[in-house]
């Protein structure tokens, strides 16, 4: 199995919690033809954080350096599941039986194929990646992004 191909790219920027800054980041990306296919926004007292996954990681990246914003990229994972009432928890017992620890996650709905999408973030994505793959779990790679 090759791992790397199931390791998303998501750039995280941290923010100020001021007004505009938000659509600063949004806008960056626009300008450089990046398109959003998921996005969470996390906030403290005096900054946030926002994790994307887009359909070209690099151009993101760059045009947020260039824009003077504080940027991270890491690879996060992404997984299919049947868009219905027990998917998420059935994934999750497979998640607990194999003893993975989850930093974070976030989702979101692909109504044209009717499944839910799972954003995860692994304590270690390469053993996760590997035990869920054994589980026949359904790993979503980059190209899923890029076509949808």
């Amino acid at each position: 199995m090759d791992i790397e191909k199931y390791k998303i790219p998501q750039i995280s920027v941290f923010i100020e919690n001021k007004k505009g800054r938000f659509y600063n980041t949004t806008n960056a990306m626009r300008e450089a033809g990046v398109n959003i296919r998921a996005m969470s926004l996390a906030d403290t007292m005096d900054f946030g954080i926002l994790r994307f996954v887009v359909d070209k990681p690099k151009e993101a990246y760059d045009a947020l350096i260039e824009s003077d914003f504080i940027v991270k990229k890491n690879d996060i994972m992404a997984i299919a599941i049947d868009d219905e009432c027990g998917g998420l928890s059935k994934l999750l017992k497979v998640v607990s039986d194999l003893d993975l620890n989850v930093e974070y996650m976030y989702t979101f709905v692909n109504s044209l194929d009717k499944r839910a999408v799972m954003l995860f973030k692994f304590e270690d994505i390469d053993s996760a990646i590997q035990k869920l793959s054994d589980s026949n779990i359904n790993l979503l790679d980059q190209e899923y992004f890029n076509r949808i």
